[in-house]
């Protein structure tokens, strides 16, 4: 499985892009490959605010749905439209089809993440 070393993680398998004050989110190479094809993904409206821990989302595979839970707290200000229409490329590039955008509100909770080499160890 596909781990990228400048990014944080979560024992959730998602992926966390800090950028600035920013973070983008994504599921990891590892879920999409237990998820099988994605066929949907439901994802927060722009301005709702993402609680740590919480559920934001759901991504809905030919096997099954699951819960997106948020790696950290803060106001979604974008989301991944392309996933819309083209739901499978979080099949295709994991690491580029992120789903949200969110202004982290506690930059603290950053320390709670898994860096590459931990994660990649959990799901070994």
């Amino acid at each position: 499985m596909k781990v990228i070393p400048n990014l944080k993680y979560t024992d959730k398998h998602e992926w966390v892009k800090i950028d600035g004050e920013f973070a983008y989110i994504g599921i990891t190479d590892y879920a999409q490959n237990q998820l099988g094809e994605v066929l949907f993904v439901e994802m927060p409206e722009i301005g709702d605010e993402l609680n740590r821990g919480e559920e934001y989302g759901v991504v809905e595979s030919s096997k099954v749905a699951s819960d997106l839970i948020a790696p950290v707290s803060g106001e979604v200000v974008d989301i991944n439209e392309k996933l819309d229409d083209e739901p499978e490329y979080i099949n295709e590039n994991p690491y580029d089809a992120w789903i949200v955008k969110v202004k982290v509100a506690d930059e603290d909770e950053l320390e709670n993440l898994l860096n590459s080499k931990s994660y990649e160890a959990s799901i070994d």
